[in-house]
C-alpha cells in the first residue's frame, strides 16, 4: 500500500466511524482535545523511551486526532484534511527561506532567529507574546514566553547569568522561608513563598532552556528514574521482610542507595 493510499484509507475510516459510531457522532472538539492532549503525551514518553514500536502506535493514534478534528472543520465547512495539510505546506515553506529562497541560516540557533522573525514581521503578529495559550502546561509556557522575549534581545547575554538569576531567586525563596517559618503540611503557604518559590521555577526553566533541555520532559523523565527507584527500594526491602514505607527515614535512604545502584 502506498502512502496516499494509506492516508485516503485513514480518512474513509475517520468518516465511517464519525457516521457510524454512536460515541464518536457525540465528540465535539471541546471534548475531543483532551484526547488529543493524551495521545501527545504518549507520543513524547514513546519517544523519550526510545521505544520504536510504541512510538510508530502512538504517532497513528496523534494522526487519527488530527484527521478527526479536521472532518469536524469540513462538517461546518470551516476546512478539511486538504486544506489542513496545504496550510500546513505553506506555512514551513514560509518559515524556511534558507530552505526553499535566498536567505542564509548556517546553524540551528539562526533558523530560530528567522522563525521568530517571520512571525513578527511576514505574518503580523502584534504583541511579543502573541499567540502563547495559556493552556500549555506550566513549565513549557515558561519556556515559550522567555523564548519570546529573547526574540527580541531581552535576556541574559550567556549562561552564567541565567545561572545566576537561579542562585537569586533560591537565596529569596530561604530568606521568605526563614521570615515565614516552616510551612505546615497541606496548608496555604505564604504569599511571598508562593511567589519566591514561581520565581525559582521560573529561573531554573530559563536555565533549562539556554542548556537547550526541555525542561517538562527533563522533569517527567527524572521523575519517573525516582518512581523507579523507590520501587526498587521498597522490592529490597520486602525481600528482607520489611515494609520501606514503615521504615526509618536513614534505613529508607540505605534501600534507596542500594536501587540506584541497580540502575547503573
Amino acid at each position: 500500500m502506498s502512502l496516499a493510499e494509506a492516508l485516503v484509507e485513514l480518512q474513509s475510516l475517520t468518516e465511517r466511524l464519525r457516521r457510524d459510531c454512536p460515541w464518536d457522532r457525540e465528540q465535539t472538539e471541546r471534548t475531543i482535545v483532551p484526547h488529543t492532549v493524551e495521545e501527545a503525551y504518549e507520543v513524547a514518553d514513546a519517544a523519550i523511551g526510545r521505544d520504536d514500536a510504541k512510538l510508530a502506535d502512538e504517532l497513528g493514534d496523534l494522526l487519527f486526532q488530527v484527521y478527526f478534528l479536521s472532518l469536524l472543520l469540513q462538517e461546518r465547512g470551516a476546512g478539511n484534511l486538504e486544506e489542513v495539510a496545504r496550510l500546513a505546506h505553506e506555512k514551513l515553506v514560509r518559515r524556511h527561506p534558507h530552505v526553499f529562497g535566498d536567505a542564509e541560516a548556517r546553524t540551528a540557533g539562526r533558523v530560530r532567529e528567522r522563525w521568530d522573525e517571520i512571525k513578527r514581521t511576514d505574518e503580523e503578529r502584534e504583541g511579543i507574546f502573541h499567540d502563547v495559550p495559556d493552556s500549555l502546561p506550566a513549565l513549557l509556557y515558561a519556556r515559550k514566553v522567555q523564548r519570546r522575549a529573547a526574540a527580541i534581545g531581552f535576556e541574559y547575554p550567556d549562561t552564567a547569568g541565567a545561572f545566576a538569576d537561579l542562585d537569586d531567586e533560591v537565596r529569596e525563596l530561604k530568606d521568605a522561608l526563614a521570615e515565614a517559618g516552616e510551612v505546615a503540611p497541606e496548608t496555604e503557604p505564604p504569599a511571598h513563598v508562593f511567589e519566591e518559590m514561581g520565581d525559582v521555577f521560573f529561573a531554573a526553566v530559563n536555565v533549562a532552556r539556554r542548556l537547550n533541555v526541555d525542561p517538562e520532559l527533563a522533569l517527567r523523565t527524572m521523575t519517573r528514574r525516582f518512581v523507579e527507584r523507590v520501587e526498587r527500594a521498597e522490592e529490597r526491602a520486602a525481600a528482607e521482610g520489611k515494609s520501606f514505607a514503615q521504615l526509618e527515614l536513614a534505613e529508607q535512604d540505605r534501600y534507596f542507595d542500594l536501587a540506584k545502584e541497580d540502575f547503573r
